[in-house]
């Protein structure tokens, strides 16, 4: 059903990168979640209407809410689309993760809610007089939402979308409270017990710890998260394969949204190359990604001197004292100044964030290590702290 749906409402559907397809793709999630959700909250209504029960009622208005939020997707997708303006200068994808975080918050806010009701029934217990029609809507509530919870997980992953993805957990846990309240449904209704209350907490806790989760999906791409390592390899492994590359360093990674990533790196090439040469297959890297993998890189060139023996032992000897103070240290734009009664070393030291060593006690480590080997060499060291990427020649 899931195929057909996209085949007959999203052209094109296999172009995940084009924003115009991610808009068709959020259109329909919405459009689907709409339709299920009112159908059910209607059934819903009049099941809880007819048997009296606060935790079917509760789970009508969890359908009513569920619909909202499918609005707000909707919406959210519709707003990512905008194109880059003077305010926004890199568009209006992050649109879409704010939209995962209301959905996030709507979760949680109808099991604060359905909490709040769950314990006036617990206090003050009404019989639940269920006939087979609440029985039977309820059973059917529960098949549709595990289809629900199939179609938006599917969408939500071939697109990649946090609002998508949170919209299908939210189907999820509607299958878990729908089936509690069935369960407390056919028991209070077969048995002296009053279970209404009590399982309508359950569920009410269960979907607040769910929609903490959303949450933090949702929230980690707004505040700036490290990009992933197989997009960040695949990255550098592209740029390595291009004829002159002898290496790369301080590649970093932007996301402004699905299908709005940018990036930046310094690319190492040989000084004895024609300039105009390797400025022209730094353009090409350039056009190459934004055309075949839609990233908008902006390429640093940095000349190499390679065809130096000293300069070159020299730029191995720093690299090696350097991963002796610290195994995780990488080294760039190396360039070293000869003198006749010492040599200084400019050279900048790449560490991850989170490296023990302060600043000025890993660079005076560095070049104690140095120094064991020639004491007349002096290092000038910038220390670049943070996530960032080294690969190649360069290291």
């Amino acid at each position: 059903m899931t195929d057909f749906l996209i085949r007959h409402f999203v052209p094109q559907s296999e172009d995940t990168q084009d924003h115009r397809v991610r808009t068709r793709y959020g259109a329909l999630s919405g459009g689907v979640g709409i339709g299920v959700n009112v159908l059910l909250f209607a059934g819903k209504l009049l099941a809880g209407l007819l048997s009296g029960s606060v935790a079917i009622m509760a789970d009508a208005i969890n359908n009513l809410s569920d619909a909202g939020s499918s609005v707000i997707s909707l919406l959210g997708f519709k707003l990512a689309e905008k194109p880059a303006d003077k305010d926004h200068p890199f568009g209006h994808g992050r649109t879409e993760y704010v939209a995962g975080l209301i959905v996030a918050f709507l979760i949680m806010l109808l099991g604060v809610q359905l909490g709040m009701s769950s314990l006036q029934k617990v206090l003050h217990p009404e019989p639940v007089n269920a006939g087979w029609l609440a029985v039977g809507i309820l059973f059917f509530s529960i098949l549709m939402k595990l289809w629900l919870f199939r179609f938006n997980r599917q969408v939500g992953r071939r697109i990649q979308s946090p609002a998508i993805l949170a919209t299908a957990q939210d189907s999820l846990n509607d299958v878990v409270a729908t089936a509690a309240v069935l369960v407390a449904t056919v028991v209070s209704a077969l048995t002296p017990l009053e279970l209404d209350g009590w399982m309508g907490l359950l569920v009410a806790a269960f979907i607040l710890y769910s929609g903490i989760g959303v949450v933090k999906d949702t929230l980690d791409p707004l505040l700036g998260q490290a990009p992933d390592t197989a997009l960040v390899n695949d990255i550098s492994r592209t740029i390595l394969g291009y004829e002159g590359v002898l290496g790369l360093h301080d590649l970093v990674v932007h996301n402004y949204g699905p299908g709005r990533i940018f990036a930046s790196v310094h690319v190492e090439v040989s000084s004895s190359v024609d300039i105009l040469v390797s400025h022209d297959r730094i353009d090409n890297i350039e056009r190459d990604f934004a055309q075949k993998k839609g990233i908008f890189l902006v390429a640093h060139l940095d000349p190499l001197v390679v065809n130096d023996a000293r300069i070159n032992a020299l730029r191995q000897l720093v690299l090696e004292s350097a991963r002796q103070v610290y195994a995780a240290c990488s080294v760039h734009d190396f360039r070293a100044v000869l003198g006749e009664s010492h040599s200084n070393l400019i050279f900048d030291v790449a560490v991850p964030i989170d490296c023990p060593l302060q600043n000025t006690e890993l660079c005076h480590q560095i070049e104690e290590q140095v120094q064991k080997t020639d004491p007349h060499l002096y290092c000038v060291i910038t220390v670049d702290r943070g996530y960032q990427t080294d690969y190649g020649a360069g290291c």
